[in-house]
């Protein structure tokens, strides 16, 4: 299996991956509080306490500016597994699965204890960042998957009817190992949200996110990775409402001006393959980031949800710079996610060097210890 850390880096390199890892994780972040606040209205609500224009700021959730739901909190962790997956390989165990069903579980004590466990070696830092023990609406299937230590698989997965966006939301930092091939990075996002989310429309849109990522984090065309996912989710059996979700979001680009009615028209993003279709659409149109996450956000479904999946496209697009620095400045939790990203971006690229045969970082392997 071909991985990042195979690859070799140079400078500039290493700059342009991380500033997309960062404009990834962020500008998903940064959806994820824009819609935070407006996510249970309408847009006819939205509208009257907002203006014509829509949600066009923070608005207040979970008391304060800025807030993230568990959408971005998942995602973190996601993140975490996916580092402490490869620190782990020197071992000679190599399941990526398991290490991010190890990290997910990890989140959900995040939801069910008043802050971190200090006895617990095995944590990391990111299970030791308070803030992050806070329940911030995240879906019943989510946790009703992550009740147990049983790991869901493509075979027996967890909740077969679920058929939400709550394993898509998390699915991000998949795409984010650009050293791997995308039919790879595909079935893992797969597998991973076959852990909780069984439905083949929910698993297989958290792959074909993944593999869109995957292409933008490599400097392709959005245009391009989609159409790299359709061809690879042309194999997998139940694949067809994902595919005309994601060719309808294709047509849309071209029936003209972008507005909320034609983002109505590709669903109300209830289900994962229609909160798939309004992020794909709102990052062709957009002229720029702060466009395309309004567009996101204004409809009537899951504000959130769609502002998370569009912020991941757009910022793996266009990178970290790219970021409405306002927004940027309120975000809770920005500091964590930089580290994180930074950490992820330094464990690909140089991840040889931190650990391996005769190498140990200590520090590092304190942060994501291989047990």
């Amino acid at each position: 299996m071909t991985t990042a850390t195979t690859a070799v880096w140079g400078r500039t390199e290493q700059q342009d991956f991380r500033a997309r890892v960062r404009g990834c994780l962020l500008g998903a972040a940064i959806g994820d509080a824009l819609g935070a606040g407006v996510a249970q209205t309408t847009l006819d609500e939205i509208r009257a306490a907002h203006g014509a224009d829509g949600v066009g700021d923070f608005v207040p959730a979970y008391g304060r500016r800025g807030a993230v739901t568990a959408a971005t909190q998942l995602t973190l962790f996601t993140v975490d597994g996916l580092i402490r997956a490869q620190v782990r390989r020197d071992t000679g165990a190599w399941h990526p699965p398991t290490d991010v069903h190890r990290a997910h579980l990890r989140w959900a004590a995040t939801q069910r204890d008043w802050g971190p466990d200090e006895r617990r070696k095995d944590n990391g830092w990111l299970a030791r960042e308070e803030w992050l023990y806070a329940r911030r609406d995240p879906d019943r299937s989510t946790l009703t998957g992550l009740a147990d230590e049983f790991l869901g698989t493509l075979d027996k997965p967890k909740n077969p009817t679920a058929r939400d966006a709550g394993a898509l939301v998390r699915s991000a930092p998949f795409g984010l190992l650009v050293g791997w091939e995308p039919q790879l990075v595909c079935q893992l996002a797969v597998e991973c949200a076959a852990q909780t989310h069984g439905h083949p429309t929910a698993y297989l849109s958290a792959g074909a996110f993944a593999v869109i990522v995957h292409g933008l984090a490599r400097g392709e065309t959005v245009d391009g990775s989609v159409q790299r996912a359709l061809s690879l989710l042309a194999a997998r059996p139940g694949h067809q409402p994902v595919t005309d979700a994601l060719k309808q979001a294709l047509g849309a680009v071209r029936q003209g001006i972008p507005s909320a009615a034609r983002i109505a028209a590709l669903g109300n993003g209830q289900h994962a393959e229609d909160a798939l279709a309004v992020a794909v659409y709102c990052t062709l149109v957009s002229d720029e980031i702060r466009h395309g996450l309004r567009l996101a956000v204004n409809h009537d479904g899951p504000s959130h949800t769609t502002g998370t999946l569009c912020g991941a496209l757009l910022g793996a697009l266009h990178g970290e710079t790219a970021l409405p620095a306002a927004w940027l400045a309120e975000l809770e939790g920005r500091p964590t996610i930089l580290e994180l990203a930074d950490d992820f971006a330094m464990e690909m690229t140089q991840g040889p060097s931190l650990h391996g045969p005769g190498v140990s970082a200590p520090g590092w392997l304190l942060r994501y210890p291989r047990g």
